[in-house]
């Protein structure tokens, strides 16, 4: 029904995909014990509906376009095994730092709704949401990337240069603080703001966002990972480092009188944020 590529099995990193593993291994302990068949069918029957739900949402959400398609594919063939972070805190690359095709989609369905023409991106990796949104601009439009990795950047280009929408798009190689001061000594606003960068900074992207008008008077921050894993609503004894920055950025966000806040349990968690009045 759908053209949306098919990516190599990737690692449980959502709390769905998490509870659908884990739900898969206790069925598989089950029917290797002497368990009441009627415990085995409702356990069977959970398996079924958590695990049909991502697979249910990718065919009946609007197909990815061409270059979002191999943008994706390009990204599931490079071995990011040897790939690291060249930023100040070094960190393994992976294929699970792409956005992907739901988030995408609606990603690029806020776009339309909130009708902006200049969008900020805090963190790219290798651009499938960038892009995503790019396609949802105007002609005229704008969208600016936030890159700490220098090869990600240029990976990201090279899939930009082969789309009609690509040219939307500027990179801006550099830590994120460092490009958000930058845009801000120069009062740069924008109408939708995309976080996806190092969690232990998502506090300051908000604070800076909000306290230097970086943000249009009626834009909307998209935050991503702010479910990261379930961390956040499990026992802080749980938690990494990353589950408890975004914990805590959840709990400043809830206590600032300034915003109204949703999250939505779309892939890992985006919590959209607007400005109240």
């Amino acid at each position: 029904m759908t053209n949306v590529v098919e990516l190599p099995p990737a690692r449980p990193i959502t709390p769905h995909s998490i509870l659908v593993d884990q739900l898969q291994q206790t069925l598989k302990l089950a029917q290797a014990k002497n368990i009441p068949v009627e415990i085995l069918d409702s356990l069977t029957q959970a398996v079924e509906l958590a695990a049909g739900l991502d697979p249910y949402l990718d065919q009946y959400t609007t197909p990815e376009s061409n270059a979002l398609k191999a943008l994706a594919q390009k990204t599931s063939q490079e071995d990011w095994s040897q790939r690291f972070s060249d930023g100040e805190t070094v960190r393994q690359l992976e294929q699970e730092m792409l956005s992907g095709h739901l988030e995408g989609q609606t990603l690029k369905m806020f776009v339309h709704l909130t009708k902006a023409k200049r969008i900020l991106e805090i963190g790219m990796f290798t651009g499938y949401s960038a892009l995503a949104m790019a396609e949802a601009l105007p002609n005229d439009g704008q969208l600016i990337a936030c890159e700490v990795d220098s090869y990600v950047a240029q990976f990201a280009q090279a899939c930009f240069n082969s789309s009609p929408d690509g040219h939307k798009i500027i990179i801006e190689v550099a830590p994120a603080l460092e490009t958000l001061y930058k845009l801000a000594a120069a009062k740069e606003s924008f109408d939708l703001i995309f976080i996806d960068a190092d969690k232990k900074e998502y506090v300051d992207y908000f604070q800076i966002i909000l306290d230097s008008g970086l943000l249009t008077t009626d834009g909307l921050i998209c935050v991503d990972n702010t479910l990261l894993q379930g961390q956040v609503y499990l026992s802080p004894q749980q938690r990494t480092t990353n589950g408890e920055a975004i914990a805590h950025f959840n709990s400043v966000v809830a206590a600032d009188p300034r915003v109204e806040q949703v999250i939505l349990p779309i892939r890992d968690g985006v919590t959209l944020i607007r400005r109240l009045a």
